[in-house]
């Protein structure tokens, strides 16, 4: 099985992408590209059967139901307080991601991931367009990551390891991922993950698309589905790391 991870960003510049080859022994990261454009990306998903996109795959349906009903001049009144700002800016998933981990993920609809939101969308209508089927429940080859989630489900620490200037965190981190999961062979790639978070979240992206090829991730139940499909969803491993291989 071979399973593709994204860590996009709103530039190539800083969007990394990495393709892990997953045998009965070991799980061999066979590419890793930084500074990704959109063809090097669409080339990815489409050479893999599972690709987690670190990115929101749709904004909260009460949010595309506010802008579109004040495009048209007719916007009704939302009741004042943080509950109804909440459902503009929060997705189901979101709201499932800190229930169950205590995580809360960027505001698609309130901050600057919205951003790379809006280049990810461009290229799942490419990938759609190029017969790609595109599912944002998760369902299909494309599913929505958020590394962070993943790394707490899998025990492993999920915070201050983005600092630029000091990468000790991050190389700390790497070394508890190898411990946990001693067949993942980085081959060439493994200093490339102790010096660049984007390129390390972009492994974990992969792994977390092995996860929800094997369904070990948080099933989805049917009143999430119908948001889930509209407005994207997180996979959550449910599983130990060491079940991947």
């Amino acid at each position: 099985m071979i399973t593709a991870g994204i860590d996009l960003a709103a530039q190539p510049e800083r969007t990394a992408v990495a393709r892990i080859k997953w045998t009965t022994d070991c799980a061999v990261i066979e590419n890793v590209v930084s500074h990704a454009d959109g063809e090097v990306i669409l080339q990815m998903v489409k050479q893999a059967r599972k690709t987690g996109i670190d990115c929101p795959l749709g904004w909260p349906t009460a949010f595309v139901e506010f802008v579109t009903s004040h495009h048209g001049g007719h916007v009704s009144i939302p009741a004042d307080g943080h509950g109804s700002r909440r459902k503009l800016t929060m997705r189901r998933t979101d709201v499932f991601v800190h229930e169950k981990l205590r995580l809360t993920p960027l505001s698609v609809s309130a901050d600057r991931i919205a951003h790379v939101a809006l280049r990810c969308a461009v290229l799942l209508g490419k990938l759609e367009a190029a017969g790609v089927p595109v599912d944002r429940s998760g369902s299909g080859p494309v599913a929505e990551v958020y590394p962070a989630a993943s790394l707490r489900s899998w025990g492993l620490d999920h915070r201050g390891y983005k600092q630029k200037a000091d990468t000790s965190a991050l190389a700390s981190l790497v070394d508890r991922l190898l411990d946990g999961a001693p067949w993942l062979d980085c081959t060439t790639h493994e200093q490339t993950m102790r010096r660049s978070h984007d390129v390390f979240d972009a492994v974990i992206a992969a792994m977390t698309a092995r996860a929800a090829a094997l369904r070990q991730t948080i099933p989805l139940t049917e009143d999430d589905l119908a948001a889930a499909t509209a407005e994207g969803w997180i996979v959550i491993p449910d599983k130990p790391i060491s079940a991947l291989l």
